[in-house]
């Protein structure tokens, strides 16, 4: 058969659209990206707003009207927080929650003989299992996502995810190493650690390893590789676990400190576990630790009761914070959450003009962190070219890397290389091989 893949949302969903491309792989069937050829499409959803949910609707509908005869199955978030007989819903004859994803071809299996509509959507409860997934390696990419954790207790009052990922659950340690080793000997040259809440790892395993902990054993594996750590909640990482980190070598000095405001009022009322005092003072450990480290973010403007002075405090914040790359967003409604049913809402007028005006801060201190690396060397992992001007790669503070290319006819891919930056713009850093 052959099958079609569509990844909606964040890292974790990608990496298990990842296995479960694999394991269709596994059994002989083809991936096509077209999704009009394809016998099956297996679309992996969103749900973190309510936009997030439309466009997942419009897909479905658009697939079904593509491919009446055609398989279409729905996995994630999505259809873990609605009825599954919904009108948009119905239109599918597989829907799995945010569990059993890799029995996926399993169900189209028996979906072709049975011909009558599978749903398998399991209500989270905790202490449930962590669904444990192995990627062994894509040939066609540089980097490899592992996923370590999946569940969040935090219950931020802007976010459904803890109702359609469920409580805290972990990736045992030796599963993860297994995992690895097997993505090393691949040929990938980064491995990045993601999850719903990546610093609550290992919470609930009986011995309690610390993510931390996972790090550190992670990177004493041999092998030309290197780590990345995917998104931190701010008050999950202590001065003792960024002091043993900084002595890792193979750990990438870059942090993604999600942020959502720089306001400490309206950080409270998002039940963020931080102030934007106490932000500040891990940013300036980070500094003191990884000197060279970027810090990036994501920023929200236009949350429920958000003021013009809490925004004013907020960007003024993001400027003295200075982060290397940010991702801002207006606050969305998201039915089901406690912020969709707060006063003071803010007008969708007045949210884009914030999200336009934090854009520009946020694209200058960009600007600065960029050019704060010129004169400096990195070991740049290359991952394309762009034909027929240059080699294009990632340094392990992640900035992007542009070096001439000489020769049209060698590929640098997935080699790691030693560059000295000596210029940069807007976006990109720009440099010679040393």
């Amino acid at each position: 058969m052959k099958i079609f893949y569509y990844t909606f949302g964040c890292k974790v969903n990608q990496y298990e659209t990842e296995n479960v491309r694999e394991l269709f792989e596994m059994k002989g069937h083809e991936t096509v990206s077209n999704s009009k050829e394809a016998d099956v499409c297996v679309i992996n959803s969103c749900t973190v707003t309510a936009q997030a949910d439309s466009k997942c609707f419009q897909m479905l509908r658009r697939l079904r009207k593509q491919l009446p005869e055609g398989i279409i199955v729905l996995a994630g978030c999505l259809p873990q927080t609605l009825d599954p007989d919904t009108d948009d819903l119905a239109l599918c004859d597989i829907i799995v929650g945010t569990n059993e994803k890799r029995i996926i071809p399993e169900l189209v299996e028996r979906f072709i003989v049975e011909g009558e509509r599978i749903v398998r959507i399991k209500e989270h409860s905790r202490g449930e299992a962590f669904e444990v997934m192995a990627n062994y390696g894509d040939k066609r990419k540089t980097r490899a996502y592992i996923k370590i954790q999946d569940g969040c207790d935090c219950y931020c009052t802007y976010c459904i995810i803890p109702y359609a990922r469920g409580h805290i659950r972990s990736k045992p340690l030796d599963e993860l190493l297994k995992e690895a080793e097997s993505l090393i000997s691949a040929g990938h040259k980064e491995l990045i650690l993601t999850g719903i809440n990546l610093c609550f790892y290992g919470k609930d395993l009986p011995e309690r390893p610390t993510l931390t902990d996972a790090v550190e054993k992670l990177c004493s594996l041999s092998g030309d590789f290197r780590v990345r750590l995917g998104s931190i909640e701010p008050e999950m990482l202590p001065e003792n676990d960024i002091i043993i980190l900084s002595k890792l070598d193979k750990l990438c000095p870059h942090f993604h400190l999600s942020l959502q405001s720089g306001c400490s009022d309206t950080l409270k009322r998002m039940n963020r576990r931080y102030s934007s005092e106490e932000f500040a003072d891990l940013c300036n450990s980070l500094r003191t630790h990884f000197p060279d480290c970027a810090i990036t973010t994501d920023i929200m403007v236009g949350f429920p009761g958000e003021t013009e002075a809490e925004f004013e405090n907020s960007l003024e914040f993001v400027r003295k914070i200075s982060f290397a790359e940010a991702h801002v967003f207006p606050y969305s409604r998201r039915p089901g959450t406690k912020a969709d049913t707060m006063e003071g809402q803010v007008d969708q007028h007045t949210k884009h003009q914030r999200a336009k005006r934090m854009t520009e801060v946020c694209h200058e201190t960009r600007k600065s962190y960029l050019k704060s690396c010129i004169g400096k060397e990195y070991t740049v992992l290359f991952e394309r070219e762009t034909e027929p001007n240059f080699y294009i790669g990632h340094a392990p503070n992640y900035i992007t890397v542009k070096v001439p290319r000489a020769d049209a006819s060698h590929s640098l891919r997935r080699e790691l290389k030693k560059v000295l930056i000596v210029s940069s713009d807007d976006e990109f850093c720009y440099g010679r091989f040393i």
